[in-house]
């Protein structure tokens, strides 16, 4: 069994619930009254508390800022329907944040840091998570390289934060989405499956550009040849052809989503048939054009499921299925809400009930 951890609690002196609008809450803009730090020095993680939220005092030559070592995960408390509060799916989230940190040559954080450090802030802050259908309560976990260093080599420092961040829907619209042909999100070999800041800084120039023309996101393609579809960035893809749940295999320059890998149990329990192969971005055209491709959206802890309506490609725009006829998404996102919020039985054990 794992020992408790000695963890020190700062509380704010005042709260700022009684400020906060939960009816009109931006994505990532309204953070909660406190965030959990923890320091890693000498080969070990020390210091670990809860604090007010704030501004975080630093060198400006950490190596964070000049060499990108930083990583950071995505993941949700809900309140569920007997007002309990519970965070879905923490044990895959805490395996993706450390496969990350070991790419990008920083300390694993352990399980007990992990898992203790989001009790111990959410315990605080339970009031912070949205009662309302559809609202939960974000949690930002990240790490980056704090040493005052600037020769090219791993930290030897690192502090590792957890903040929380009420939020509603993410898209509250069905998305129109570019093919991306010019510009790449990930290359073989490289850093494409870990959720480090570097995959998200090269994406934002293509995404910018893609934002004047009207895009809600980007569908990245492969580097070498940009015929084979990977995902959007900010989500995985997932397609209903032919009657079957079609998704990217996960590789080096895709990240193993946990919504994503969510979906597809589901589906499977469901009796639907899922294939995880490339996706070629010719036969998503052509099973537009053909009526082949009955659905298609993007599935992420931020977006959840949503609906792609339109999709551009070589100055073409397809409109696809009214989402409100698409069977197969609407149904395993029902599924999948209804556990994360107590109303269904949760026989995958992804609730973690605080």
């Amino acid at each position: 069994m794992t020992d408790t951890l000695t963890i020190n609690i700062n509380k704010a002196a005042e709260s700022r619930l009684a400020d906060t609008d939960f009816e009109s809450l931006p994505f990532g803009k309204v953070f909660s009254d406190h965030m959990f730090i923890a320091e890693y020095e000498n080969g070990e993680w020390t210091n670990l508390q809860v604090l007010p939220y704030g501004p975080i005092l630093m060198s400006p030559a950490i190596s964070a800022l000049h060499y990108g070592q930083a990583i950071f995960e995505g993941m949700k408390a809900y309140r569920q329907a007997d007002n309990r509060i519970s965070v879905f799916r923490a044990d895959k989230n805490f395996e993706r944040f450390n496969k990350s940190a070991l790419r990008m040559a920083m300390p694993t954080v352990p399980k007990d840091v992990f898992m203790q450090g989001i009790a111990a802030l959410l315990d605080i802050d339970e009031k912070w998570v949205p009662k309302a259908d559809g609202y939960s309560l974000y949690l930002r976990p990240v790490m980056f390289a704090t040493d005052p260093f600037l020769g090219v080599k791993a930290s030897e420092k690192y502090t590792f934060a957890i903040l929380t961040t009420p939020t509603g829907p993410y898209y509250s619209k069905p998305l129109k989405v570019k093919i991306e042909t010019e510009y790449t999100r990930a290359d073989e070999g490289g850093v494409g499956y870990a959720k480090t800041a570097g995959n998200y800084g090269r994406s934002l120039y293509p995404f910018a550009e893609a934002s004047k023309e009207g895009f809600d996101q980007l569908i990245w393609t492969d580097a070498a040849t940009h015929e084979f579809i990977e995902e959007a960035g900010t989500a995985n893809l997932i397609f209903v052809l032919n009657g079957k749940l079609v998704t990217p295999s996960i590789r080096s320059t895709v990240l193993d989503g946990v919504t994503r890998d969510t979906l597809i149990q589901l589906a499977i329990k469901a009796g639907i048939e899922v294939e995880e192969r490339r996706v070629s971005v010719k036969e998503v055209i052509e099973g537009i054009e053909n009526g082949t491709l009955t659905d298609a959206f993007a599935a992420g802890t931020a977006a959840t499921v949503t609906p792609i309506g339109q999709i551009s490609y070589e100055g073409v725009l397809y409109t696809l299925a009214d989402p409100e006829t698409r069977t197969v998404s609407k149904a395993i996102a029902k599924t999948l809400n209804d556990i994360r919020y107590g109303l269904a039985d949760d026989e995958f054990g992804w609730n973690w009930v605080l």
